[in-house]
Formats: structure tokens, C-alpha cells, sequence
């Protein structure tokens, strides 16, 4: 007859059940798609239950096994409920051995003490029996993202300053009305003589035009011009 040996965390049942019931659940979807029937969208599977009933002697019985002598049915409640209270996952192991010593396949699942159920039957005198519920943990973290700024950078467009035109003679001439005559000056030119009095370099011809010039993009410093009425 084979070996059972139940271990939740470093505890070893006295006693070994005699069903263990293990339920590997899917987490898949069923669809239906018209025309086509049914699909099935695979998924990771979801957390695997695992369901037995054990005995816990009041007495020492020849069959069970202690690993330190003899104790009672309250430490072992007692450990139930820790697990349970802890609220930390703990390994549950199941190592099947052979009469022969030949090792059969083992179960070893990092669980959590879901419930438990204790009950005292007459038929079984002091000996209590107790369900216990399990289902399988994950280790899972939670993602963190570190955000690294970056100090500013100056500003490396570069902006070209325009250096304002030096206002010509013309400008730093007093606008009360148009003189008879205008001296002119290093810098003048018709097209701006006639945008101060007229408001309109355009009417430059009519300077050049009062005073014989031929070239109006000749005039020389000094010489004396008749502006006439617009």
C-alpha cells in the first residue's frame, strides 16, 4: 500500500486523508460566432482549488504518524487557524511513496487556507474530522514606474536682433508744414524727403521736378531744394 504524506507549511497530518480532490479550473470564453459555430479564446488558467477531509485522533493511534510525539487535536487546530489568520501563503506538499520506496509523482503547491470546516461525530467518538479548503497563490508585484526628468535645456535657437535703421536728416526734421527751400544733408534722399513732407516717398518726382534734376538718385549734400506744394 502506498504512502501518503500530507504537509501543510511544516505540518504533518497524522493521519492522511483518504480522498484528495484537486480542480484545475480554466479561464477560457466560449463565443458564438455566426455562420461559424463555436470558438474557444484560450486563457491562462485560473487558480487551481484544492478540496480534503482529514482526521484529527484525540487519541495515538498506531496508523498516525508524529513527527514530535503525540499532540492533542488542538494544536493541530490551533495551526489551522493560524494559517488561516495569517493571511501569508505556505507551501502544500503531498509526497507519494511506493512499498518499494519508488517515489511517485508529488504535489507541491504554494496555497492559502481559504476555510475550514470542524466536525465531531458520534460514530467517531473523540476524534474530530475537518474539511479544509485551499487555493493555489501567485506571487504577483506591483509595477512600478520611475519618471526621470531631465533638467531643462537652455534655449539654443538663436534670434537675430535687427538694429533699427538710423532715422536719415529728414526724420529729425520738425513736420510744421513744407518749407521753401530744405538743405540737404549727408544720408538724404529724394524718396525720403518726399515720404516726410508728402507721406509718400512716391511723389519724390515732383522735388526732383521743381528743382531741374534730372537724376533724382543724385543729390548732394549741401544743396538747397524748393519743396513745393503737393
Amino acid at each position: 500500500m502506498s504512502q501518503y504524506d500530507f504537509y501543510l507549511k511544516s505540518l504533518l497530518l497524522p493521519v492522511a486523508p483518504s480522498q484528495l480532490k484537486i480542480s484545475v479550473n480554466n479561464n477560457n470564453s466560449t463565443y458564438i460566432l455566426i455562420d461559424e459555430g463555436q470558438i474557444n479564446i484560450l486563457k491562462k488558467a485560473k487558480l487551481t482549488d484544492i478540496e480534503f477531509e482529514c482526521l484529527i485522533p484525540q487519541v495515538q493511534y498506531p496508523f498516525a504518524i508524529y513527527t514530535g510525539g503525540f499532540r492533542g487535536a488542538s494544536y493541530f487546530l490551533d495551526y489551522f487557524e493560524k494559517l488561516k489568520t495569517d493571511q501569508d501563503p505556505f507551501q502544500f506538499i503531498v509526497s507519494r511513496v511506493m512499498p518499494n520506496g519508488k517515489v511517485l509523482f508529488s504535489t507541491n503547491m504554494k496555497v492559502s487556507m481559504e476555510d475550514y470546516k470542524i466536525t465531531e461525530a458520534a460514530k467517531e467518538g473523540f476524534d474530530l474530522t475537518v474539511k479544509i479548503k485551499l487555493k493555489q497563490y501567485r506571487d504577483y508585484a506591483t509595477k512600478t514606474c520611475q519618471v526621470k526628468v531631465e533638467p531643462e535645456q537652455p534655449d539654443t535657437a538663436t534670434a537675430t536682433v535687427e538694429t533699427e535703421r538710423p532715422p536719415s536728416s529728414v526724420d529729425n526734421q520738425p513736420d510744421s508744414g513744407l518749407p521753401e527751400s530744405y538743405k540737404i544733408k549727408s544720408g538724404d534722399c529724394l524718396w525720403n524727403i518726399a515720404k516726410k513732407y508728402y507721406g509718400d516717398g512716391s511723389k519724390y518726382t515732383l522735388i526732383a521736378k521743381a528743382n531741374n534734376i534730372s537724376n533724382p538718385n543724385l543729390i548732394y549734400a549741401g544743396n538747397t531744394l524748393t519743396i513745393p506744394a503737393a
